[in-house]
């Protein structure tokens, strides 16, 4: 997802013009073959790139930060055992208490 990629490419069809923001009561009342109400919708179509853009980058981040937090091997390890332990009988889990 590249927003600059669609800013360029769209700013040249928005430069310099008056539009207002798409959705808006001004915009539905424009024709639909009203070059404003296209460049309106470019340019709210730019914005929305830009959000999914930025959350694949947060989400990305996110990832990186998880990844580090813990020795996953060990964790696997861990699990790995425990799951062992219980398939052959020497881990026995605790049962919960009635009230």
């Amino acid at each position: 997802m590249s927003f600059w990629a669609v800013h360029e490419w769209a700013e040249r069809w928005i430069a310099g013009r008056e539009f207002p923001m798409a959705g808006t009561v001004a915009w539905q009342l424009l024709a639909d073959t009203d070059p404003a109400k296209w460049a309106a919708v470019l340019d709210a179509a730019q914005h929305h790139i830009l959000r999914v853009e930025t959350a694949q980058e947060a989400r990305a981040e996110a990832s990186h930060a998880v990844s580090a937090s813990v020795d996953w091997s060990q964790v696997a390890r861990e699990i790995r055992q425990r799951t062992d332990a219980r398939r052959s009988g020497a881990r026995i889990e605790r049962q919960g208490v009635a009230k």
